[in-house]
């Protein structure tokens, strides 16, 4: 019994929901598990994150939702493996210790850079093999998916530069703590506005895509995944200006011990709390 149009484009934004929250979660509850395991977490999610490209690959050439779901979730699985080889302090950058109290301005800007350097360099070249494996083909959704996740996470990782209300310090596991020393409290910054209607924008276009009973089902379920994992990189942008429920939404995958007080560095005129 097929679904109607109306019920898979439902469908497909609740599994891109639950997706979302059960990797997210699925990584952070690794990480911590890899403390213990590091060896064999690294290449079991190596293992995956090559499988899941070789899966993005098959895809891509797939007609119908089989091949929409598979791109969305190979494209998810392997940005779960660079998301964890980052977690666990595997893929970074060359410097890996806190920032100095008096570097501000551009030095600051150079040194943030060279704390994740490398992991930036390995997503912007997997969002390119992404590409490249899916260009001219049937079905895009894996690199679209890849490349959403990598441009909403970047915008992320600037506006915790700039400044944020509140700096995901809790979610930085023992392995790159000395990261929030890089981060910045502030209850605005210029950059943040600009990011949510972007994202805004970008979820409309999609959601619009979705609507559109001209677009054959196939477009609209993939534009509905993908709006959903917008919608939700909105919302993880606004969690960053309010009091975030990280503990409410993975308490199941993160350390019950307190986090220890990390260093963030505060906006002049703006204490931390």
């Amino acid at each position: 019994m097929s679904l109607s149009p109306t019920a898979s484009i439902l469908l497909a934004s609740a599994l891109a929901l639950v997706a979302w929250w059960a990797s997210t979660g699925a990584i952070l509850w690794l990480v911590r598990a890899g403390e213990r395991h590091a060896r064999a977490t690294v290449i079991g999610a190596t293992v995956v994150g090559v499988t899941a490209l070789v899966g993005l690959a098959y895809a891509a050439r797939m007609e119908g939702l089989a091949g929409v779901y598979l791109g969305f979730g190979s494209a998810l699985a392997v940005w779960g493996w660079h998301e964890l080889l980052f977690l666990m302090g595997r893929v970074t950058g060359p410097r890996r210790v806190p920032c100095p109290p008096e570097a501000s301005g551009w030095r600051r800007f150079v040194l943030s850079t060279r704390t994740v350097i490398h992991h930036e360099i390995a997503l912007a070249l997997t969002a390119v093999l992404a590409l490249a494996l899916t260009w001219n083909q049937a079905n895009p959704t894996g690199a679209l998916t890849f490349l959403i996740l990598f441009a909403l996470r970047l915008s992320s990782k600037l506006n915790i530069f700039l400044g944020v209300r509140n700096p995901p310090v809790a979610l930085l596991p023992e392995p790159i703590r000395y990261l929030a020393g890089y981060f910045r409290r502030a209850p605005m910054n210029a950059l943040m506005p600009v990011s949510l209607i972007a994202a805004l924008a970008l979820t409309i276009l999609l959601a619009a895509v979705a609507l559109n009973p001209t677009f054959v089902l196939q477009a609209r379920v993939g534009a509905s995944l993908l709006a959903m994992l917008s919608l939700l990189g909105l919302i993880e942008h606004l969690f960053l200006m309010m009091p975030s429920p990280d503990r409410a939404l993975w308490g199941w995958a993160l350390d019950r011990k307190p986090i220890p007080r990390a260093p963030v560095l505060a906006t002049t005129g703006d204490p931390e709390p």
